[in-house]
């Protein structure tokens, strides 16, 4: 589950909300280790994966760094590639 996690910092454009709860749901499904809550389970599910959500982007607006950003369909090329190369053993 975890490898749908990406990395969301210093890209241009920025991530979107999207991408920042897409990110937050992923974690909190590996950390439940349900891909689904019970219906006992759904609330405390949902609320944390909002409260993940809005620090993941808090901390995504707060940090700083002065790498130029990265292009997203360059490493998307790049992933593509590991990925060929990785499956054609």
């Amino acid at each position: 589950m975890c490898r749908n996690i990406r990395v969301l910092h210093n890209f241009e454009p920025p991530a979107t909300d999207g991408e920042v709860h897409e990110a937050a749901l992923q974690y909190v499904r590996k950390i439940s280790g349900a891909a689904r809550p019970s219906k006992a389970n759904e609330a405390a599910f949902a609320r944390a994966v909002a409260e993940i959500t809005a620090s993941t982007r808090t901390l995504l607006d707060e940090l700083v760094t002065t790498a130029p950003p990265k292009d997203r369909e360059v490493e998307a090329a790049k992933a593509r590639e590991r990925a060929r190369e990785r499956y054609a053993r």
